[in-house]
């Protein structure tokens, strides 16, 4: 991969329906990038979404598994939570969350995991415990780390999905909950973690991936309509990008109305 900075802060346009949302864009490419995956272990939320849009269009051998225990869940709605009874309702097999983790994910028998985030900073470690609301004010606390440290360290790869703001994209995070690739090449390695890291942060203006030299995320795609010079204003670090960034193509129909009537079922429960 290329790591030289773009000149243009551009990249070609290509035709996307006007209705289609930025938050549909992310979705949807981040359900592309399950295409050819085997199993996936799924985080909650943005994740979850992605990887059950996946399911219904680029990868319907996807096997679906959730913290709590279920494997191979085929929900016909988004889950409210990894506690869901659907789930475990339309799943393969439901074990205990020890066999799981001990089994399942620190034997390196799931290939991807699929994380989100409340900060995210250049190296892709992640923060989903606390965060720093400024001075005279109480720490902002969040849902915490649930299985993303051993969900990062197992999985054969992981992928992000996250909305990209300097809020979110950040130079130095509030807290460390699960490591990326550390503070660069080698430390994965010397900490003893045996899946590769993250490989893609999916966003609602492109596409992030480490460079294979320095671990660092650098921007390599762009969703249509969308400028590297926006992308950097949304980032917390000095970004850099390959010397052209591909752009993503758009959501088919299918897509976009699988994505829908995925959501529309959660709204109706």
């Amino acid at each position: 991969m290329s790591t030289t900075t773009s000149t243009t802060g551009t990249a070609t346009s290509t035709a996307v329906a006007a209705d289609v949302t930025r938050d549909e864009l992310m979705e949807v490419n981040a359900a592309r990038a399950l295409a050819g995956a085997r199993s996936c272990f799924v985080g909650i939320g943005l994740p979850s979404t992605a990887a059950n849009l996946a399911r219904q269009t680029v990868n319907p051998d996807l096997v679906l598994i959730y913290e709590s225990g279920t494997i191979g869940s085929k929900p016909t709605r988004l889950p409210l939570s990894i506690g869901d009874g659907e789930l475990a309702d339309t799943a393969d097999a439901v074990v205990s969350v020890p066999e799981m983790f001990n089994y399942w994910l620190q034997g390196g028998r799931i290939d991807v995991g699929f994380l989100g985030a409340a900060q995210v900073d250049r190296f892709a470690n992640i923060n989903t415990t606390v965060v720093d609301r400024g001075p005279d004010r109480p720490e902002g606390r969040l849902p915490g780390a649930g299985g993303a440290p051993e969900i990062a360290s197992n999985c054969g790869a992981v992928l992000m999905v996250l909305r990209h703001s300097t809020r979110n994209f950040v130079e130095r995070l509030d807290f460390v909950t699960t490591i990326g690739h550390g503070s660069g090449p080698g430390d994965r390695a010397r900490l003893g973690m045996p899946g590769r890291g993250p490989v893609a942060v999916i966003t609602d203006l492109g596409v992030l991936r480490p460079d294979p030299e320095t671990a660092e995320l650098v921007l390599t795609e762009l969703h249509p309509g969308v400028t590297v010079e926006q992308v950097r204003e949304a980032t917390g670090w000095e970004l850099r990008a390959v010397a052209e960034p591909a752009v993503t193509e758009p959501p088919t129909e299918t897509e976009i109305a699988t994505l829908r009537a995925l959501k529309a079922a959660g709204r109706e429960k």
